[in-house]
């Protein structure tokens, strides 16, 4: 029987030290949701870093494709994701494929394998593609029931 972890891209030394990088980078990320509280509008949780509100919203009176990213994670870490959901769906997925690469990344490393992806660039690709899509979409759906 073939071990399901033997698939892959064969991963150099750097490779393996950026994976480890970067699954220390989306902790501390996620690390970092979690010192925040969640807004209660559902957006604006960034304003507790110091930052202005929306520009998108301010200027024009309408959410951009991205509001409410911060407070989606800051539901996210705390697992309250159905208010991660409604402050933006696309990023509550990126907040769930971000959570999947920290143990894939690991695995990778012990393997010494993109495990389960022989061109990994081409799927980075793809899944840019495939957010932006949802981005657009959850976007345009919101513009469509305000």
């Amino acid at each position: 029987m073939r071990d399901r972890f033997s698939s892959g891209m064969t991963l150099a030394w750097w490779h393996r030290v950026l994976l480890a990088l970067w699954s220390l980078f989306l902790i501390a990320g996620f690390a970092f949701a979690f010192s925040l509280v969640p807004d209660q509008r559902g957006f604006g949780t960034h304003q507790q870093l110091g930052l202005p509100p929306c520009s998108f919203r301010t200027m024009f009176g309408i959410f951009c494709p991205t509001c409410g990213g911060t407070t989606c994670f800051s539901h996210f870490v705390r697992g309250q994701w159905w208010l991660a959901v409604k402050a933006n769906p696309a990023v509550f997925l990126l907040a769930l494929f971000c959570a999947a690469m920290i143990p894939w990344s690991w695995i990778s490393i012990v393997k010494k394998r993109a495990v389960g992806f022989d061109d990994p660039a081409t799927f980075v690709a793809w899944g840019l593609v495939v957010f932006c899509t949802l981005a657009l979409l959850q976007w345009g759906w919101r513009l469509a029931l305000t």
